[in-house]
């Protein structure tokens, strides 16, 4: 979406197609899904737990952490990174919003 016309879309619309953007990449949901199932903070165990390369680590967690999706906590030379419960029920609120006043009228 070009930034000449997002200007034509609703606020609810451009903030949806922001999240699925982020959404849209493999990595990003698994490391979410690694994330959500901690007890706690996790730090340096993604790497290993996702497969990707560190750099690659490194974006998919600052294009999630943007987004509000997660957190992180410095922690001497880490960070550590959960996720943003406030950030994760608004945006779910958002999706189920959507998903639920979306009509289905097929041919």
């Amino acid at each position: 979406m070009g930034l000449t016309k997002s200007h034509i879309f609703t606020e609810d619309q451009n903030t949806l197609a922001d999240i699925f953007r982020t959404l849209a990449h493999p990595g990003r949901i698994a490391i979410l899904q690694h994330i959500s199932k901690q007890q706690g903070c996790i730090c340096n165990d993604i790497v290993e737990e996702i497969g990707l390369a560190q750099p690659t680590i490194s974006q998919h967690l600052k294009e999630l952490k943007h987004m509000g999706l997660i957190e992180g906590e410095i922690s001497g030379k880490k960070v550590c990174y959960c996720i943003n419960t406030a950030r994760w029920t608004e945006i779910q609120a958002l999706i189920n919003n959507f998903l639920l006043r979306t009509e289905s009228n097929c041919c």
